[in-house]
């Protein structure tokens, strides 16, 4: 019998079990494995991929829903990967194209690489913002804030939610509920014993991710930063939304180099919910 084109190949869903060939599928896009995060995304959202007759996945990607359970507000799709060999064979269409169908009405999100948004843009994606990354040796400088940082505790999770769903603009309990096993380091900054910010750093490779950042405003944002880069010895990696220019500028004064950019598209909704000027970085642009 022929071998079916991949294009036709049955989609089914990927669970942790399917980890390993997920990070088989970044390694050979050229991009790091990342089992850490992949495990994250397999058990927190739904992964959707392509098995591959020879052995490991034609392609993958997972959806991560917020929002009430069975009735959610907000969709990010992320870490859409097509096998080298299978690649510009109609897969990611047909993957996303399947997405798309089993998220219904619900808005969706997702970062894109210039190389994806032509696809999404065919599938009715807006571009409505951009993020930049940037990775380096933070050097602290002269820092003389007077925002106060410490650990968080698992007192504090309750209130991180709150203030969470109130700038995220929609309920990621089930996100933040794994971040302590997930980040190596939560922090939280306080005024007045009030948590006005949190954020947390978590090991991708040989750098720590800093991300979600939520932030009061600016400069406690900053402070943020310098304190979860004050208890690690990595390089620091983040995606910051380019509205916040002042903060780019002042991690790219402190060591960080740009990297690169991404458009942040959505689908059925004209921007993203919830409140910009306090949301920094996302925990990761494959989950928003």
């Amino acid at each position: 019998m022929p071998t079916p084109s991949p294009a036709a190949l049955p989609i089914r869903r990927l669970t942790h079990r399917d980890l390993t060939a997920c990070a088989d599928l970044s390694q050979d896009r050229g991009w790091p494995r990342e089992e850490h995060k992949w495990g994250l995304l397999l058990t927190a959202g739904t992964g959707y991929g392509v098995d591959d007759p020879d052995g490991g996945l034609v392609s993958a990607c997972v959806v991560t829903e917020y929002g009430p359970h069975g009735r959610p507000v907000l969709g990010a799709v992320g870490m859409v990967l097509i096998a080298e060999r299978h690649a510009r064979q109609g897969v990611g269409r047909r993957l996303m194209r399947h997405v798309l169908s089993a998220m219904g009405t619900t808005p969706l999100t997702l970062h894109a690489t210039e190389y994806g948004r032509p696809l999404y843009e065919e599938l009715g994606f807006k571009t409505t913002g951009r993020a930049e990354m940037v990775r380096g040796r933070f050097t602290a400088g002269d820092v003389r804030s007077g925002i106060v940082t410490r650990a968080a505790t698992a007192e504090d999770l309750a209130t991180i939610i709150r203030l969470d769903e109130e700038v995220f603009g929609a309920d990621r309990t089930h996100i933040l509920a794994r971040l302590p096993a997930f980040a190596d380091q939560v922090r939280v900054a306080e005024e007045d014993d009030r948590i006005i910010g949190y954020a947390a750093a978590w090991p991708n490779m040989d750098t720590h991710v800093v991300g979600p950042l939520i932030a009061r405003d600016t400069e406690t944002a900053k402070a943020l930063v310098t304190s979860l880069a004050a208890h690690t010895d990595r390089p620091l990696r983040t995606d910051v939304d380019v509205r916040h220019a002042d903060l780019l500028l002042w991690l790219k004064d402190r060591g960080l180099e740009p990297v690169g950019f991404n458009a942040v598209m959505t689908h059925g909704i004209a921007e993203l919910p919830g409140d910009w000027s306090r949301r920094f970085a996302p925990l990761t642009v494959a989950a928003g």
